[in-house]
C-alpha cells in the first residue's frame, strides 16, 4: 500500500526518462513479443537506440517479423540483470515494427550500430563495404525498427512495482 511519503520521493517525468534512456543506453538486448492468433512468440535481438527507436538486424523470415508486420503490432522489454526483486527496473513497451529500406537513416543506424557492438566486423574481410547489402548477403538479414507507441518504465528502486509511462 502507498503513502504519501511514496509520492513526494518518485522522480519527476523528465528524471524517470533520463533513467529509462541509461538503461536504454546501457543494455544489449530487447525482447520482441508477437502474436498469431491465440499463440505468442518472444524474441531476444541486439538492438541500437536511435532517434526514439530501437534497430536491429532480423531475418524476413524469423517468426517475429513476419507476424509483426502481418499484425501490425508488437511489443517489447528491456531490462537490467536483476538478482534480487529490488534490483528489477526496466521497459515494457508496444509499438511497431517496420523495414528500415537503404538510405540516410539506414547509414545512421548501421554506424551506431557497428559503434555499439564492433565485434560485428569480425565477420566481414577488411575494408569490406558495411551497408545493408552487405549484412543481407552475409547473414540473410534486414534491418528493422521497432518504434515504440506507448513506454512504460519499471523501478524496484523506486519502489515496489513502480511503473511509469515515460517518452523516450
Amino acid at each position: 500500500m502507498s503513502n504519501a511519503n511514496d509520492k513526494k520521493n518518485t522522480p519527476g517525468a523528465r528524471e524517470l526518462t533520463v533513467m529509462a534512456r541509461r538503461l536504454v543506453t546501457d543494455q544489449n538486448t530487447l525482447t520482441l513479443a508477437t502474436a498469431d492468433g491465440g499463440t505468442a512468440w518472444a524474441a531476444p535481438v541486439y538492438y541500437v537506440f536511435v532517434k526514439s527507436a530501437f534497430y536491429f538486424l532480423s531475418s524476413p523470415d524469423s517468426r517475429h517479423i513476419t507476424e509483426a508486420l502481418q499484425n501490425g503490432q508488437a511489443a517489447g522489454s528491456v531490462h537490467a540483470a536483476a538478482s534480487t526483486w529490488q534490483e528489477i527496473k526496466g521497459l515494457q513497451m508496444n509499438g511497431e515494427i517496420r523495414a528500415v529500406k537503404p538510405g540516410l537513416e539506414a547509414v545512421q543506424v548501421l554506424r551506431a550500430y557497428l559503434k555499439k557492438y564492433p565485434f560485428t566486423t569480425d565477420f566481414f574481410k577488411d575494408n569490406q563495404s558495411l551497408d545493408l547489402d552487405t549484412f543481407a548477403k552475409r547473414f540473410g538479414v534486414k534491418l528493422y525498427g521497432f518504434m515504440p507507441s506507448l513506454v512504460y518504465y519499471l523501478d524496484n528502486q523506486i519502489r515496489f512495482a513502480f511503473r511509469e509511462e515515460v517518452t523516450l
